[in-house]
Parts: structure tokens; sequence; C-alpha cells
């Protein structure tokens, strides 16, 4: 199977030609990974004869596969100029990151509401798209339901003192929210967790 056939299964069709490109210019080698709970995507700096490489997670919905492919190919760019002196997610990263995220928005790509958050977002990039909840909740709402899954919820949308379980079947209690995220005590153990608003839960009818 072909790169370009593979990328065109996660990513918005217009977009797979840039992508494709900047594979063969910055010799990167690119991965589509399973689902990794605390990370979205991966970059690591050429070293030792290896290239660059990175890697999306592939349960992701082709918008926030794009995103999240430019962001790390934001700091392959960031490497090449400043070789690791520079913060990971500093102005130097931000700056490139909105710079490669220009031509996808030209190609007008994305749905209307989910390009007005990503150019809120691209004031002030953070180190993760889940950060911003408003742009996090508008990616999320392009997922599709694979058939035949348990139905979800978002911890943001359940009551206080709800139990509920995560994948892997790991029970929880849903208590107060802190700043941006929600307090949990996981039954078992009786330990804290933060979750993200946009955390994806089990409750059981």
């Amino acid at each position: 199977m072909n790169r370009t056939h593979t990328l065109s299964k996660y990513l918005p069709e217009q977009a797979v030609p840039l992508i494709d490109r900047w594979i063969d210019y910055y010799r990167c080698d690119f991965k589509v990974a399973r689902k990794r709970a605390t990370k979205l995507g991966d970059y690591r700096a050429r070293h030792k004869g290896f290239n660059h490489r990175i890697s999306v997670n592939g349960d992701l919905n082709p918008y926030g596969f794009l995103i999240t492919t430019v962001h790390e190919f934001a700091h392959l760019l960031t490497w090449n100029e400043h070789k690791g002196k520079v913060k990971p997610h500093g102005q130097e990263w931000k700056m490139n990151f909105r710079k490669m995220m220009e031509p996808f928005l030209e190609m007008k790509i994305f749905p209307d509401d989910l390009e007005v958050e990503i150019s809120n977002y691209l004031r002030n990039p953070a180190a993760s798209s889940c950060t911003d909840v408003n742009l996090f909740r508008a990616i999320q709402a392009y997922n599709i339901k694979e058939p035949n899954t348990a139905e979800t919820l978002l911890i943001e949308n359940i009551p206080t003192e709800t139990l509920f379980t995560i994948r892997g079947g790991r029970k929880f209690k849903k208590l107060e929210k802190l700043r941006k995220r929600y307090k949990c005590v996981e039954l078992t153990t009786g330990r804290l967790y933060l979750f993200h608003p946009m955390a994806e839960i089990f409750v059981a009818g």
C-alpha cells in the first residue's frame, strides 16, 4: 500500500499532497500509532543516522489528525532552525505552527465552526490542542461513533458524584471542578485524579 493511500485514510483529502511532500522534504519517518492516553502525537529529532520521526494517533478524526500532524511538523521545523536550543512550545514553535497551518486554512479544509476555533487557538497555541477546551470540543464534534461500541459520555456532561468507568474498566466518582479539570476519585484505591472536561467515560444505565 503506497503512502498517499495510507494518508488518505486519516487526513482530509485536500491535505494529503502537502503532508506527503513534507514527509519527503524533511526526511521524516511518519507513523500512524495506536491510541495513546497521554498524547495525540509525538516528535523525535534526527540523531545517530535516524531520520526525524513523527507519530500521530490513528484514532483521531481527520481534522484532529491534521492539526496534530501540523503540530508535530512545527516541532521538526523548529528543531531544524534551532537544534533544541529553544523551549519545545516557545515562541519559535508557535510561529512555525501558525505558518504551517496557513496553507490548510487557505484550502478551506475545515468546517466553519472548527475554523473559527482554530483561528482563535492560533493566537496563542498551547502544548496540545486538548488544553484548549473550545478547540478540543469542536474537533470532537466530528468524531464518528464506531458501530457496536458502548455509548460514551463526556465527563463535563455528567453530574457531580456520578460513578463512571474508563476504558480498561477502572471505576471513579466525579468530584468538584478545579480550575479547568475535574477532580475524580478512583473507587478501588481512593487516589485522586484530574480529568480533562472532554474525557470520554462510560456511565452505567
